[in-house]
């Protein structure tokens, strides 16, 4: 599926968010999850900065999105900053809850939570704390398992199954922007969820 994307502001407060409109997608995950990657093979090009240093992205960044031949915005990506990374100050880590908390809680066009997992790495505590919010607030997410071409199909299998059950979550699925697998599945249930919203 080929899209256009736009870079539209970044907010670290809830008065810096853009008016309220068209279905958002929020992608979350921990620091170094590959967040970036997943958004740029989304849309097919490099919109978001990669960076081989975790915790680079401070604030939400907010992403219009269309189709080609569609005139007016169809989609609002939000790129939220990764959590779990120590070398970051109190300061800053302290700060984050201020604008994250408030968007994921309050947000009118929120319609998808994209919860990115690293497929590599054992179910991690503050991921299963990042879900068990987003069902307590009673928000659609689906869980994302990032890097999977790392992977041979045997331990894929296994790693899913065993996100799936720590997480207590809907079934994990694959994803890998190197090789695109599971990227039609995630624009289905993306365009699945904006057309409920």
């Amino acid at each position: 599926m080929r899209v256009i994307a736009r870079f539209l502001t970044g907010a670290a407060d809830g008065r810096q968010f853009p008016p309220a409109g068209v279905p958002e997608i929020a992608f979350l995950g921990r620091s170094n999850v590959g967040k970036s990657s997943v958004l740029n093979s989304l849309v097919g090009e490099k919109i978001a900065r990669t960076s081989s240093t975790p915790g680079r992205t401070r604030m939400i960044n907010f992403f219009e999105i269309r189709r080609p031949g569609k005139p007016a915005t169809e989609l609002i990506f939000a790129d939220l900053p990764g959590y779990g990374y120590a070398k970051l100050s109190r300061e800053e880590t302290a700060e984050w809850p201020k604008f994250i908390e408030p968007y994921l809680a309050g947000r009118g066009p929120l319609a998808l939570c994209i919860s990115l997992v690293d497929a590599n790495v054992p179910p991690q505590p503050t991921d299963t704390q990042m879900i068990d919010w987003l069902r307590h607030a009673g928000r659609p997410y689906v869980v994302v398992a990032t890097k999977a071409d790392r992977l041979s199909g045997n331990e894929l299998r296994n790693s899913l199954r065993r996100l799936t059950e720590a997480h207590g979550a809907e079934p994990a699925f694959a994803y890998s922007a190197r090789s695109g697998l599971g990227r039609a599945d995630l624009w289905k249930a993306i365009w699945s969820a904006a057309a409920r919203e």
